[in-house]
């Protein structure tokens, strides 16, 4: 069995980022599995489970990205992966739900909250403020079948009442 590592690189935002840290691990013959990346203010965060391939070990690969002329001023940490690499059913996106309007303390607390009564499980979520002083909150979960409809009213609901507009789209199971 292959070694398993978890990689974060947090740095100035770029472009090219990306294209940097994957064009690297391919080069190291590293296979990605669940990758995510994001800006957060000026800065960016990626993060990925890697599968290292045989010669290839954490300390290396800490090494061998941190050589990436990109990267020069990142925070880099490769780490065991040791969970499952592959999500449950639970992680298997059901709907999507964007939030918007002014921000407001506990916003997205409010909001999770709604979900954990329905026993909904967040697989992604993104919130931003936008240029136009605007806030987003963007989520992506699995909410069981049985509860679903009553759960994105109560979601929907919830917005209204901090008067945030509220959309909701279902995303078909394959």
């Amino acid at each position: 069995m292959p070694d398993v590592a978890l990689v974060s690189i947090f740095c100035p935002d770029r472009t090219g980022l990306i294209a940097a840290i994957a064009g690297r691990l391919f080069d190291l013959g590293v296979n990605l599995g669940d990758t995510s990346f994001s800006v957060l203010g000026a800065g960016a965060k990626f993060t990925a489970v890697c599968e290292l391939p045989s010669g290839l070990g954490i300390d290396d690969l800490d090494r061998e990205l941190s050589g990436v002329e990109e990267l020069s001023d990142a925070e880099i940490n490769v780490t065991p992966f040791t969970l499952d690499q592959i999500h449950g059913a639970s992680g298997t996106i059901t709907q999507r739900i964007t939030v918007r309007g002014g921000d407001q303390p506990g916003l997205i607390a409010r909001l999770c909250e709604v979900l954990i009564e329905y026993n909904a499980n967040i697989v992604r979520l993104n919130a931003e403020k936008t240029l136009d002083d605007d806030y987003v909150i963007r989520l992506s979960v699995n909410i069981p079948k049985a509860g679903a409809a009553a759960c994105l009213a109560t979601v929907a609901n919830t917005a209204e009442g901090m008067q945030l507009t509220c959309e909701t789209e279902n995303i078909d199971a394959e």
